[in-house]
């Protein structure tokens, strides 16, 4: 116990003092998983709402896939990647492999599945009243995607945090694509991994509570969406 309090006061000091390599990995993690998952978001969306409102040959197995997908593991996507990206892999020309937008690739892979099952469902749970009203009021199919976008925000917006939430947490992809290199690809997982490895709990213990600040964050905000929307 005293080994936790006293991880737990010092965490809060460099919190508090802004301690560089505690920001600088806070920051990158934010910025690589807010860049992936809005790619994700602009990919993802389309897929889901399509697979929602179609009906063809094939539709239940997409949807099956997808959301198969929802729970692979970082370290596989990690793997995946890394054969991508390594200089003898299709992409290595672009050299990825070790560098942030190599992440957010990699993160882009795990949050597209998790948009695509979950706005899915929250569109294809819709009343049938709201497509065939706008189908009635004849209008345009841009008009009718934006109108299950509104009718589902809630869903939509639970996507997209749920997507949020685990691209700034994982930690297989940041680890095999990114390694970990300080002042480059180092994020708030692989330096909490890092410090606590090296036995500064301390300095692991802040990258931990700042993971579980975002995550809480990110539960607050859509409990106040949630609360706006039955007003």
């Amino acid at each position: 116990m005293p080994l936790i309090w006293d991880g737990l006061s010092e965490a809060i000091y460099l919190i508090k003092t802004g301690d560089p390599q505690v920001a600088a990995a806070a920051l990158r993690s934010i910025w690589i998983s807010v860049v992936a998952v809005a790619l994700a978001t602009v990919v993802g969306l389309p897929i889901g709402i399509g697979l929602a409102r179609s009906q063809f040959r094939g539709t239940r197995l997409i949807v099956l896939v997808f959301r198969a997908a929802m729970a692979l593991p970082t370290v596989f996507i990690g793997v995946v990647c890394y054969a991508f990206f390594s200089r003898n892999g299709p992409l290595g020309p672009f050299e990825l492999l070790y560098s942030p937008w190599g992440i957010v690739l990699g993160e882009l892979m795990l949050a597209v599945p998790i948009i695509v099952g979950i706005s899915h469902g929250a569109v294809k749970s819709l009343d049938p009243r709201v497509a065939e009203t706008a189908w009635t009021l004849g209008a345009s199919p841009l008009r009718r995607w934006m109108t299950y976008l509104s009718e589902a925000r809630i869903g939509v917006m639970l996507a997209v945090l749920t997507a949020f939430a685990r691209c700034v947490t994982e930690l297989g992809i940041a680890m095999l694509v990114g390694g970990n290199i300080k002042h480059r690809t180092r994020t708030l997982a692989t330096a909490t991994a890092l410090e606590t490895g090296k036995g500064e709990f301390a300095r692991g213990l802040a990258m931990g509570v700042i993971l579980l600040a975002i995550a809480l964050a990110a539960a607050c905000f859509m409990g106040w969406i949630s609360r706006e929307d039955k007003k």
